[in-house]
Order: structure tokens, then sequence, then C-alpha cells
């Protein structure tokens, strides 16, 4: 058994990945066991609106810099009202925050929310691994007297399932303002995706995932928003056949990250899965128009291939330019553009917030 990492007085934890690779460390958060996907994000803060983005739903979150928590837990800062990860895995935890804004610690964030976690392991060794090998499930688990053979088939046989119904809000939510309407798909939207409309003078309407296309319509929105979100977007049948719906609407339409996918499955396009995805705050994309660059913030695990696109619906508009895959399209003939990336950037760089200000220009020119 290859056992890596260190151990402390507190209670032992143990990260077992399907390969049989075993991390040891110590029992952070609820002591619970759990099986997820395990991930990783390379942003170097914002854990909290990690923790509280959606897309991490079904997923256990390994971060890459070495300490978490030192500025302890914000709530105005959560992207959502909860933390959504299955389970959380650091090299050092902070348990005595300093910062004048600081509300709790992340130990009783992780408590209070029965999220278990593991800390004190390798985490570059574990990254490693998942960029090697591709992101694999693993479990978190404080029995020491775990058996491999019995585990790692469970392992093998997770999957996340259909996790947009569970972290979409349950009602229709209004944020009233006096410029365009905007109605905004939930998917597992961040916060600041709307917060960014509503600042812009927009008046949103937040619906929830399935939803279907008549009620939306039926408003007259000046504009429509498809959210981000986790999970495969294969996954989400019925809500594609609602999207090929608002795609025919001739109604102004921007989507990001999962909305991106969503869009080019509605359209005739596949996706696949990644290696190891891209999660973190620090990915740089081009725009294909003009060959500038930007730093964007991202956190997803499936992409759009461009080889399946019909040139005559869409054309890739951004491209990630550590890898070459899609960041982006923009769709021939409608104002409908669509990014794999967070333009709202919560945490992370502000350097393409400029795409709601495109969006707003769009429903302008259409009402």
């Amino acid at each position: 058994m290859n056992r890596k990492g260190t151990t402390g007085e507190r209670m032992k934890a143990f990260l077992i990945l399907e390969d049989g690779t075993v991390f040891t460390g110590t029992s952070i958060g609820s002591s619970r066991e759990i099986i997820s996907e395990i991930v990783f994000n390379t942003s170097m803060t914002g854990y909290l609106e990690v923790l509280t983005d959606p897309s991490y739903a079904g997923q256990a979150v390994c971060m890459t810099y070495p300490l978490i928590g030192n500025y302890g837990i914000c709530h105005a800062d959560q992207e959502s009202l909860r933390p959504w990860p299955d389970g959380y895995i650091v090299r050092e935890l902070s348990r005595i925050p300093s910062n004048f804004r600081s509300e709790d610690s992340i130990q009783n964030f992780l408590v209070q929310y029965d999220i278990p976690g593991i800390a004190g392991i390798d985490t570059r060794a574990l990254t490693k691994i998942l960029r090697e090998k591709g992101t694999m499930n693993g479990m978190i688990t404080t029995n020491e007297n775990f058996a491999l053979d019995e585990i790692i088939p469970k392992l093998k046989a997770y999957t996340t399932g259909k996790v947009v119904e569970r972290v979409t809000c349950k009602a229709k939510k209004v944020l009233k303002g006096k410029g365009s309407k905007v109605a905004l798909m939930d998917f597992g939207a961040k916060n600041n995706i709307a917060r960014s409309l509503h600042e812009r003078g927009c008046q949103v309407t937040i619906y929830p995932a399935l939803t279907s296309a008549e009620e939306i319509l039926r408003e007259q929105p000046d504009g429509i928003m498809l959210s981000n979100g986790p999970g495969d977007p294969k996954e989400c049948a019925s809500i594609i056949e609602e999207i090929k719906k608002l795609y025919e609407s001739n109604i102004p339409i921007f989507a990001i990250c999962l909305g991106h996918q969503l869009m080019a499955l509605a359209t005739g396009a596949d996706t696949k899965k990644m290696k190891y995805g891209h999660r973190g705050g620090n990915h740089p994309v081009k725009d294909l128009e003009n060959g500038r660059v930007y730093i964007s913030s991202q956190n997803h695990g499936y992409m759009v291939d461009t080889a399946t696109l019909d040139p005559n619906v869409a054309v890739p508009a951004f491209e990630n330019v550590n890898d070459k895959t899609n960041e982006g399209l923009k769709y021939i003939g409608k104002n409908i553009f669509t990014v794999q990336f967070h333009p709202e950037a919560c945490p992370g760089p502000q350097d393409s917030s400029y795409l709601f200000d495109r969006f707003l220009k769009m429903m302008e020119v259409t009402e």
C-alpha cells in the first residue's frame, strides 16, 4: 500500500484514490466518510468563493496553495448561501484567522455544513497524480481499518449524477432594476453573475434550472443569461431541449461555463470530459478576433469539442493559451455568444468583465 503524508495529534484521516494511492493526514471539518470526484484548484486566494461555488457539487476540492484559511470567513464574499463540495483537501489549514473582516474560522464553517476534509497531505503530489493520470474518484475517511479491495470498486462506480437539480434555486427571484430585463437561468449560478448584471442597471429575474422556455419567453425578457453549474452537461437532457427553444427565439443570449456547453449541445455540437479540467484564477484566454489575451477565472471539467461545430451555426471566439481548448463561441446570424470562463470572476481577475457590457449593448440594439 502506498501511504503518503504526515499525521499530527488530531484525528487521522485518509484520502484513498481509485488507483490505490493512499494519503494519510489529519481530519478537518466533519468526520463523516465521503466518496467523490477529486479535483484541484490553483487559486492563491478566494477559498471561500471556491467553497460556495455550486459548480463544485459532487466533487472534493484539493487547494494547491499550501496555506488555506488564514483570512477566515467573511459571509459577504460567499457565491451562494452554503458550501457545495463533498470534501476539502489542503496542505495546511489555518485555525486562527487574522483579518478585520473575518467572522469565523474555516474549520467551524466546514463543521457547520458537515463537510469532511483532510489536511497535512502533500497536495503537490496529489495534484501531479491528477495531472498525469487524470481526474479520478476518491474517498475521505477517518476509518483506520479500511480495506482497499472493498473500497476501490465503490470508487470506480461513483458518478456525480444530475447535480444541477441539487444546486439550482427552488423558486423564481427578481432583482429589480430600471434597465434591460434579463432572464437568468440558474444551473448553479454564482451570485456575482446576477450582481454584475444588476450593478449595470438590469432587472434580473432568476429562474430555476427546469423552468420551461415558454414561461421565460412569456415574460418577454430583453436578454437571456445561461449560468455556470456542476456536472456533465449531457446529464441535462431536458434543459437542453428548452435551450433549443430559447435559441430559436432571437432574444440575445449570453452563456457562461455550463451554459456555454449546454448551448453547444443544443445546437448540434458535442462536449467531452477533460483529463483534469481548468480550475483556478490564473488561466490565460485569447480573443481570436483581436488576439488580445485575458487572465480568467475558471472551473470546469468538460469542454466543447470544436471538431463537432457546424461552422454555419457557431465559430470559436476564445481559445485557452495553455492547451488550445475552446473558451468561447460566437453564433452565426444570432445575438448569441458564450464563454467557458467566468467574466464575473469573483475571486479572480476582472479582465473580461467587459463581456457583460457587450451583452448590454446587444440587448439595447434589439429593444
